[in-house]
Formats: structure tokens, sequence, C-alpha cells
């Protein structure tokens, strides 16, 4: 078995509220775009901002489409010799509440439309997989998924992976964030002193992953995981499981913190989590000597929960392809110095970058993208 395989992300495409595809996504964080809309419909007699996506078909419709798109960019038959790894928070909860409020009965209900594999079970249904997994970690699902594809290819148990990481809005999840008192009648603004809460969106993101380099490759390095377990939702006040996941994920892809030019923050907009992940941040690249530029891109794209990671890994890639930093949107009172924030886009050399995803239970997962390396 060999460990040394190189994996590269050869395809990708997206969809959420930032944009139809990969490029108006970056369009929409680079112009820093008005995409949240103000909700009514979720949550009784409150007014919350949410990342919706204006679609006549179902998501999943969409997801099928994008992937005939794939295989036909790709020149494949078909995924009979892929891996397919789904990352999600709520898997059908959406299906399974349409029906529900429609028919106000249960008894008409797919059960086998309700779990986290619903989206594997789906696909399986219109294609042919080598083989399939579901990953259910809330907000780091499809950052998980990522890195166990990275895993498999790297340890030449496949040489291709596709990761599809997919949340729909769903009124429970909407409804348990405002339970939680974290979310805002307002677009998010991560980092600001002001903040009022987080955006729960919707969306998709799908890589295609190879152990194969092509022109257009961007090389996945290094991937960190941590479980610090501190609290049911909320993150270690210290970072301790941030600065963990990003400590692994730099050993993994054997470098040092000066090297990172870019951190895509997980960047919720809620206190626990900026605060948590900004002191991570501080802590882990004091004594750097070039600190990392640090931005959020969930006040365009919104929390798209269990999709976050794949969707957030494509910006990173689009970041590297477009050798171009991203803004953060709506800070304009900065809490925690000494991170390097950028405010405006700009143009610089980037080689490495890091994508964060955090998660209830203290579940935490970095992974490290970057230009590829001469072979």
């Amino acid at each position: 078995m060999n460990f040394k395989n190189r994996v590269f992300v050869n395809y990708f495409d997206t969809i959420s509220c930032a944009g139809d595809n990969a490029n108006e996504l970056f369009s929409s964080i680079c112009e820093k775009k008005d995409t949240i809309t103000l909700d009514t419909n979720y949550v009784k007699d409150r007014v919350v901002a949410i990342g919706k996506i204006k679609k006549e078909n179902s998501l999943n419709d969409i997801l099928l489409e994008r992937l005939k798109e794939l295989l036909k960019n790709l020149n494949l038959k078909d995924f009979q010799d892929t891996l397919l790894v789904v990352g999600s928070s709520v898997g059908g909860m959406s299906e399974t509440e349409n029906l529900y409020f429609k028919d106000k009965n249960y008894k008409n209900i797919d059960y086998k439309k309700h779990p986290i594999d619903s989206i594997a079970y789906f696909l399986k249904k219109q294609f042919t997989f080598y083989d399939d997994i579901s990953f259910s970690t809330a907000c780091t699902s499809s950052a998980n998924a990522l890195g166990y594809a990275k895993e498999v290819i790297q340890k030449g148990i496949y040489k291709n992976v596709l990761v599809v990481g997919i949340d729909d809005l769903s009124y429970t999840t909407v409804c348990g964030f405002s339970a939680l008192s974290v979310l805002s009648s307002k677009p998010c603004t991560p980092f600001d002193k002001n903040r009022e809460g987080m955006n729960v969106a919707e969306g998709f993101g799908i890589l295609f992953l190879q152990d194969k380099k092509k022109n257009s490759s961007i090389e996945i390095f290094g991937v960190g995981y941590s479980s610090d377990a501190h609290h049911m939702t909320q993150p270690h006040p210290n970072g301790l499981g941030a600065i963990e996941a990003m400590k692994n994920a730099l050993k993994d892809a054997k470098l040092k913190p000066d090297d990172i030019d870019y951190i895509n923050a997980h960047g919720t907009g809620t206190y626990a989590n900026d605060f948590s992940e900004l002191t991570a941040i501080k802590e882990l690249f004091k004594d750097s000597k070039t600190k990392p530029q640090v931005s959020s891109t969930k006040s365009i794209t919104g929390h798209t929960l269990g999709a976050a990671g794949a969707i957030e890994a494509i910006i990173c890639c689009m970041v590297l392809k477009n050798q171009t930093i991203v803004p953060n949107k709506g800070l304009n009172e900065i809490e925690i110095d000494g991170i390097n924030y950028p405010m405006v886009t700009s143009k610089q050399d980037i080689k490495y970058t890091i994508s964060n995803s955090f998660a209830f239970g203290g579940n935490n997962t970095s992974l490290i993208f970057g230009l590829c390396n001469e072979d």
C-alpha cells in the first residue's frame, strides 16, 4: 500500500445564496455583495436573516445536474471507479418536514429519504459508484469528508473520490439555532465587536479528488483534527481545539506557520466562535514573521452547516487560482487585535491556505490547500 500519493482537487462546483457557481461565488465575496435575505417564515414572530437560494428545483435535483456536468467535463462515463463521500448535517430532514407539514401525517414519510445517507441513496439511483460513505459531524461534516478523501487517496485505497457537502434549509435547524439565541436578524458580521449572531444557509459544494495532477490542480497538503469536547455547543474559549487542529494540519503538510498566507476562518459571527477562533489564530501565529490574512466568508454565503467545509474549500481553491485575498464584510469595529484582517480584495502571492471548520461538541477540522509543487 502506497502511503505517499499526492491528492489533487481536479474539479469543483458549488451553489449557494452567493452564486450559482464557483465564479459567481468568488465575485460575490470579492465585491462584498448583499446576498443574505430577511425571512419571517421560519421562526414565529421573528425576523431572521438566512442564506436562501432562489431556485425552481430541489437542491438534490440541482446536484444531480451538476454531477452530470462533471462527468461531461472530465470525459467520464460514470463514477464506477469513484468513492462517493457525502458530508451533511441534516440529510433529508427538509424533505421529511415538507411532507409532514403538507399532510400533517408522518405515514407518507419515506424513511430512506430522511437520514444523513439519503443524499448518497438519491445519487446511487442515478449513478454507479464503487462505494459510498456519509459523514455527519455537524458543521465539520464535509471538511471531515474531504479529510477522509485525502487519506484514502494518499494511502492508495482509491484513485478517485467525489466529495459532496450539502445541506438544505430546515425548520428544525433554523429554529434550533434560534433556541440557542445565536441567530441574527441582519446579515452576520463575523469578528465585529457589535455582532448579532449567525445566518443559517443552504447550498452544496462538490469536489473531485484524484491522485493525478492536472494543469489546473490545487493540492491538498494537510488535514488536522481535534476534539476538545469542552461543551455541547460552545468551543473552548481559549481555542485549544482550534489550535490543535491547525497544528495537526501543519504537521501533516510538513509546513510551518510562516508558510500560511491566508486563513478562511470558520467565522460564524457568534461571540463564542469568533473569540475562540481568533484567540487560537493569534496564539498559533504569534511568532510568525508575516501574519496570515484572515477572513470569514459567511457574511456572504451564510452558514451552510454541513456543506460549509466543502464550499469554503472551494473558496480556498479560488483564492489560490486567482492569487487573490478575499476581504471581511461588515467588520467595522475590531474586537481582537493582533490579527491581519483584510478589508479589501487584493492581488497577492499566495502559496498555502488554511480552511477551518469547527462544530458542536468540540469537533475541529483544518485543511491546508496549496499550489502544486514541482514533481
